[in-house]
């Protein structure tokens, strides 16, 4: 049973996360302009990353190198779809859209998990959810800044729902229950979409540019080894790592919606790093997006309570009560037996 500690732990862990994924946007976007490729930049985060875990993986698994035989379909949809799948389509919806267009469509992910497990389970979410659900959305746009008329490429929405897609997978597999501890799973998963990327590469469908050459950010100059470890290091490994405990903790819905602080992390991040101030709307945003989580959050936990209160009275079974002391074994008046 998730405490109300162990819970608690899982909202730190998860703000920690969405604030060390922020930081990939603006430390990859100098490399960027430098003139890497989204696919080389993809390459390295990912490789290094894995690197980087390899080590706690392997201490965190002990020798049972077996259940990663066990776990091996859904190490590799989880590295195909959630980590491989949602990046590499994000990047080629911002080829053809707005960068703030195609994450706000690749934000629609804890929608796509709401509406998945209204549809399973047949169950309406709560009203708080609900309402928190819309609060965090609309405050997103408001913290995007979308404003006046954009032409959107049809292509470019495809791309950018289908990493929505991929990001609602990776929710959902890492909450998924495992033998596998939360490292073990980021790091495969990291190893697999590595592999995946550099297939990509190897047959041209993302081109490969990785030039040593100075890179520019903050108004200083420094190397492009300096960006790439940092981007394989902090919004890779390091965020993969703790993200992954916070959704085996919180379960994919709740961890979903305070993922979308990294929006919020990223919008400070680039206006401390690239100059790019928030304006007023986008600061109503944040509040909004703040108050949504935490209703989500509050809902869930009130339909879980919910759950453990209904009356169990379909797994009721009657029974009569046999007397053995009776000469025949007489039937007492029947009697209710919980099953």
């Amino acid at each position: 049973m998730r405490t109300a500690g162990s819970r608690g732990g899982g909202v730190v862990a998860g703000l920690v996360a969405a604030a060390a994924f922020a930081t990939s946007g603006p430390v990859a976007k100098p490399l960027l302009e430098a003139g890497w490729t989204p696919g080389g930049a993809i390459l390295f985060r990912l490789s290094f990353g894995a690197l980087l875990l390899l080590g706690p993986a392997l201490w965190a698994l002990r020798g049972r190198y077996g259940l990663l035989v066990t776990e091996r379909r859904t190490l590799l949809l989880f590295g195909l779809v959630g980590v491989a799948g949602s990046t590499s389509l994000y990047y080629l919806a911002v080829d053809r859209l707005p960068i703030a267009v195609a994450l706000l469509v690749e934000y629609t992910a804890p929608l796509l998990l709401l509406g998945w497990a209204w549809a399973r389970t047949r169950r309406t979410p709560s009203r708080l959810t609900l309402v928190g659900a819309a609060l965090a959305m609309g405050g997103l746009v408001l913290v995007l800044d979308l404003t006046g008329s954009i032409h959107l490429d049809p292509v470019g929405l495809l791309f950018a729902f289908a990493a929505a897609v991929g990001n609602a997978a990776y929710f959902a597999m890492t909450a998924r229950p495992s033998p596998l501890p939360p490292v073990a799973v980021a790091g495969s998963g990291l190893v697999v979409g590595a592999l995946v990327i550099g297939l990509l590469l190897v047959v041209g469908v993302l081109p490969l540019r990785t030039p040593a050459v100075p890179v520019h950010v903050a108004g200083t100059s420094t190397s492009w080894l300096v960006l790439a470890l940092v981007l394989g290091a902090l919004p890779t490994a390091f965020a993969y790592g703790v993200s992954t405990v916070s959704v085996r903790i919180l379960g994919e819905r709740t961890a979903s919606f305070l993922a979308l602080a990294e929006v919020l992390f990223a919008v400070v991040l680039a206006w401390a790093l690239l100059g790019e101030a928030p304006a007023g709307v986008q600061l109503v945003g944040a509040v909004l997006v703040v108050g949504g989580v935490a209703l989500v959050r509050r809902g869930a936990t009130d339909e879980s309570a919910a759950l453990l209160v209904e009356p169990a009275s379909a797994d009721v079974l009657v029974l009569p009560v046999v007397d053995a002391s009776l000469p025949d074994a007489d039937l007492r008046e029947p009697q209710p037996l919980a099953v």
